[in-house]
């Protein structure tokens, strides 16, 4: 399936290559990625679409892509979850929340088709780390250099809170993803409190050794994990409507974050435009 075409046909159809395409079938097992041949990024990402694990994130993110916002009428919502975008060789993995209703579940790509979105992918822009500034859909040639987005839960939750459970339950995907990437990954950049207390377990469970008591949550910490390899952990305000429009988390204070993390990944990054 296209995830960025529009449609202006029927939607009704949940099956085959028209809507949502999700195969039916009870709901996975606690630990989704246990019994995959997870032996590369691809099936990795692969695997991740096809995941029914949590019952009320099923629900939710199919009810949004047979209902659609309006202004979204016209067009066919991904309505999986969403997969990391970015290269597989990166050395530098910025880690969301989870997938928007109406960007990411969508379009079938990490921050793709809403405001949080347009403020991250245009400072990745602004510092020489993305192709272009915008990302609207899955197919608009946007690409990253050196870096790889996802999130610790994968499908969007209702009022964009998922629950701890649903947390823990999509976390292998994360893990098997960070083991995948550990050859080259260097720094990460964690956007908001609970995308860092849901990625510091999965950087454990990798194998990195996370200091106890574990790191807190601040705009601008970095942490150092040692072993087995060296990765620089910072922690950003997460590029939400709540950060941005209010000025909590400004383009300057991102694009920051960002350079600092790009130069700990062995990224070099445009200069600073004053």
């Amino acid at each position: 399936m296209d995830r960025g075409r529009t449609d202006s046909g029927d939607h009704t159809d949940l099956t085959g290559d028209r809507g949502l395409g999700v195969p039916a079938g009870p709901a996975g097992p606690a630990d989704p990625a246990a019994s995959a041949d997870l032996t590369d990024l691809a099936k990795l990402d692969e695997r991740i679409t096809g995941c029914r694990a949590c019952p009320r994130l099923v629900d939710w993110r199919e009810e949004v892509a047979r209902t659609r916002r309006a202004a979204f009428a016209d067009q066919t919502y991904w309505g999986r979850p969403v997969p990391g975008f970015g290269p597989p060789d990166a050395s530098l993995l910025i880690v969301g929340l989870a997938p928007a209703a109406h960007g990411a579940n969508r379009t079938g790509r990490m921050f793709t088709g809403d405001r949080s979105g347009d403020v991250l992918y245009a400072a990745l822009h602004e510092v020489g780390l993305a192709s272009r500034g915008t990302a609207v859909s899955a197919d608009d040639g946007l690409s990253l250099r050196g870096v790889r987005i996802t999130s610790p839960v994968r499908c969007a939750p209702p009022a964009n809170k998922p629950t701890p459970e649903e947390r823990d339950t999509c976390r292998p995907w994360l893990v098997r993803e960070l083991e995948l990437l550990r050859p080259s990954l260097r720094a990460v950049v964690v956007l908001g409190a609970f995308g860092w207390q849901a990625a510091l377990p999965a950087f454990a469970r990798a194998g990195w050794e996370v200091p106890r008591p574990r790191p807190a949550f601040a705009h601008g910490t970095r942490v150092t994990l040692t072993s087995p390899t060296r990765l620089d952990l910072f922690g950003c305000f997460h590029v939400s409507q709540r950060n941005t429009f209010t000025g909590r988390l400004t383009p300057a204070m991102l694009r920051e974050v960002l350079r600092t993390a790009a130069s700990a990944a062995g990224l070099t990054t445009r200069p600073y435009d004053g």
